[in-house]
């Protein structure tokens, strides 16, 4: 069975910074891409930030330069660096995953996904 299980949420003033955990389990495969999401209430969710298999990234233009997405194989886990966070980056923050290949930035290609973890950022 596939699990995706975030961590690292919480609350934090605005300027501060977090790092959200994405461990991954029960693929048996390699995945093609993998991604942070997020859904802020009454509002779409969006994309964060891909990260393909070959290791090239996409990012929101309204976290370039501030969050950074990366993996570490061997741990089967995904990372999202978030630096100089702003009140409207909160929202809550879901990981997931895409097997195939395809477009990596597009949330509704993605089969898998995590319960999410809440980011709060207050001014």
């Amino acid at each position: 069975e596939v699990q995706l299980v975030e961590s690292g949420g919480g609350s934090v003033q605005a300027g501060g910074s977090l790092t959200l955990s994405c461990v991954a389990s029960g693929f048996t495969y390699r995945v093609y891409c993998m991604g942070w999401f997020r859904q802020a209430p009454g509002k779409e969710r969006e994309t964060v930030a891909a990260i393909v298999s070959d290791g090239s990234t996409t990012y929101a233009d309204s976290v370039k330069g501030r969050f950074t997405i990366s993996q570490d194989n061997a741990k089967n886990t995904l990372y999202l660096q978030m630096n100089s966070l702003k009140p409207e980056d909160t929202a809550m923050y879901y990981c997931a995953a895409k097997p195939r290949r395809g477009l990596c930035g597009d949330y509704g290609l993605y089969n898998y996904w995590g319960q999410g973890t809440q980011v709060t950022v207050s001014s």
